[in-house]
């Protein structure tokens, strides 16, 4: 049994996400993303125990969203809950006798062929939820970021003040995202030493990630995007990958420009004084429905890449 899955085991899913077993796919959504906003680590910076418990919610979203990796741990479940009945109305004697039973066939076999078949299914199912990049827990996670952003913006745009000073500015409004190439050969199943979680673990320390797409084609290549010019900025300018396999940056989109200063600095002006009129708002609301589209084609555009390079191979 792996050690992933003796973990999943231990835990009680649906009393984590505080939901019956009887959920569907839509309420268990629904309580991962009220319990996930309450305790992300963005949000509890100061408790350590926040990452253990955001870990464990997304350990849950990936099984309970999953017919088949769910199938295998209620099966788990009710097979240990049907045994804990039939221990609780055993006697003390039988009970004794039972256990004295269940000792000696425990040094004969180390585990009943039914428990060996059931623990090795979910094993596969989890194992084959890690290999698909678990894309639905990533959207949840997206949303997650997203929500905590516009937190971040709202309160922000509260105080009403902006400095005037020298800014820089991103082309077209649009999101930063930054192109990763890196070394590797055509038969690497490593793909070079790179995968989603190690390209984002090494990036989100620059602010945040908004999304990490490893091309599945084309080796040794993947599309970055941030919530932040600022956090694209640092990435560009200080990280180098991994040693033995150093990463080569460049723009994809959203590269800042620098404007000229305004002609008072340290002056201040608040967003309302910015936003002299309707089409100033208009401007805004249109700004972030073309970031809500380029995401998807973003997705689009790396599948195109892949299928020319496919055909040019």
């Amino acid at each position: 049994m792996s050690g992933k899955a003796k973990d999943i085991l231990q835990m009680d899913l649906y009393g984590l996400l505080g939901i019956e077993s009887t959920a569907t796919t839509k309420e268990i959504k629904k309580a991962y993303r009220q319990k996930a906003l309450t305790c992300h680590p963005d949000k509890n910076p100061d408790n350590p125990k926040a990452v253990e418990l955001f870990h464990q919610l997304s350990q849950a979203l990936e099984v309970l969203t999953d017919a088949a990796a769910k199938a295998a741990y209620d099966k788990i479940c009710t097979a240990k809950k049907r045994a804990e009945e039939r221990t609780r109305k055993l006697d003390d004697k039988r009970k004794k006798i039972k256990l004295d039973l269940e000792a000696r066939e425990q040094q004969a076999e180390a585990q009943s062929q039914e428990e060996v078949q059931n623990t090795r299914t979910l094993e596969e199912e989890i194992a084959r939820l890690r290999e698909e990049g678990s894309r639905q827990l990533e959207e949840e996670q997206r949303l997650i970021r997203e929500q905590i952003q516009r937190e971040r913006e709202e309160q922000q745009l509260q105080t009403g003040v902006y400095n005037s000073g020298v800014e820089r500015c991103s082309k077209s409004n649009v999101t930063p995202k930054l192109k990763l190439k890196w070394k590797c050969k055509k038969d690497d199943e490593t793909n070079g030493g790179y995968s989603q979680d190690i390209l984002f673990r090494l990036l989100q320390k620059y602010g945040d990630v908004s999304n990490v797409i490893v091309s599945r084609k084309k080796r040794g290549s993947a599309v970055v995007e941030f919530a932040t010019v600022r956090a694209a900025e640092l990435a560009t300018k200080n990280e180098s990958g991994l040693s033995e396999n150093p990463l080569k940056i460049s723009w994809l989109e959203g590269q800042p420009e620098v404007i000229a200063p305004a002609s008072q600095p340290g002056q201040f002006m608040s967003l309302q004084g910015a936003l002299s009129n309707e089409r100033d708002y208009e401007s805004v609301v249109m700004m972030r429905m073309r970031q809500a589209a380029e995401r998807q084609k973003l997705i689009e555009q790396l599948q195109r890449e892949d299928d020319e390079d496919a055909a040019g191979s």
